[in-house]
């Protein structure tokens, strides 16, 4: 056995790592700008079936517009989206919602507007009943000079921008049915002044390393490593200044899902500095020109979403 192929085993071993391999997808998807391209992998991660694709884009390009729809009360599926917002080159879903309400759970900024507001405020169970959970939860903003930023917030319905957590995420407890900033007990914060974010959790890469949040947020606490396999979506940055939007196929027979955790291994290995999972399963969605990446897991097709995040041509 040759020397390159014996490391490669050692190293495989050694790290215990999967690579999945990707291959670039621009032509079943275009035409798009140079500055974009869309790659998809199916293949085996972990011993699982696995059906992926994740644009690239970079943010810098001039011609293009980073932002996000709502709607506005409403409900609609990436393809309504698609035509409500003038046919924009990438659609994607984001955020945690009601049902019952179509009410936005987590955060969404447009034209540099709070348009919804993450959940700052949850009921303790078991010991802790009596008290409420004050909690950061995460998202991922471009401010008007197209850097990017992963961030934990704490939202308040009568500021202009969110408080934002670099560092870690926060949690306090108490009994006020009603968080505020100082509910948190930290002075930590800054202004959070992002031209477009949209908001889910928990993170998953934070300064180049996998750091999934999901026990601070209270998103699927304890799921990270060995989680359920799911259908997921996510986004993230890398230090060259791409955005990576990822989508997985699941709950088929061809496409298992996957873990947080190993959806972190994923996004680490494509380069992000920082990143992290939003609402995933039956609301997993990714269209490129309108054209559908990944197959939505639920039987009646797109699940209809109160948000997306978009890239548009620029006018």
């Amino acid at each position: 056995m040759h020397k390159p192929i014996i490391l490669l085993l050692l190293l495989t071993s050694m790290t215990g790592r999967a690579q999945l391999r990707w291959t670039k997808a621009d032509s079943a998807y275009g035409p798009m700008p140079a500055s974009m391209h869309v790659y998809s992998a199916v293949d085996t991660f972990h011993g699982f079936p696995f059906t992926g694709y994740y644009a690239s884009v970079r943010l810098k390009d001039r011609k293009l517009l980073f932002t996000a729809g709502t709607g506005q009360g409403k409900r609609f599926t990436p393809s309504q989206y698609y035509q409500l917002e003038q046919q924009p080159l990438l659609v994607v879903n984001c955020t945690y919602f009601s049902f019952t309400t179509n009410q936005n759970l987590s955060v969404v900024v447009r034209d540099g507007r709070m348009l919804a507001y993450n959940v700052n405020t949850l009921r303790g169970t078991g010991p802790d009943s009596l008290l409420y959970y004050y909690v950061t939860r995460s998202a991922i903003g471009i401010d008007r000079k197209r850097r990017a930023d992963v961030a934990w917030l704490f939202t308040d319905s009568t500021r202009r921008w969110p408080y934002a957590f670099e560092d870690r995420p926060i949690v306090a407890k108490g009994q006020d049915t009603t968080a505020s900033i100082y509910s948190l007990n930290d002075i930590g914060w800054k202004w959070w002044k992002m031209r477009t974010a949209v908001g889910g959790g928990p993170v998953l890469i934070h300064d180049g390393k996998v750091f999934i949040s999901d026990r601070e947020e209270q998103l699927y606490p304890g799921e990270g490593r060995e989680g359920e396999h799911l259908p997921r979506t996510a986004m993230g940055y890398t230090r060259d200044g791409r955005l990576i939007v990822l989508a997985v196929e699941g709950r088929s027979s061809g496409a298992a899902g996957i873990t947080l955790q190993e959806e972190a291994e994923i996004l680490h290995d494509l380069g992000c500095y920082e990143a992290l999972n939003l609402d995933g399963g039956g609301s997993s969605c990714l269209l490129i020109n309108g054209k559908e990446t990944i197959r939505p897991s639920d039987a009646a097709g797109q699940r209809p979403i109160p948000a997306v995040f978009l890239v548009k041509w620029q006018k």
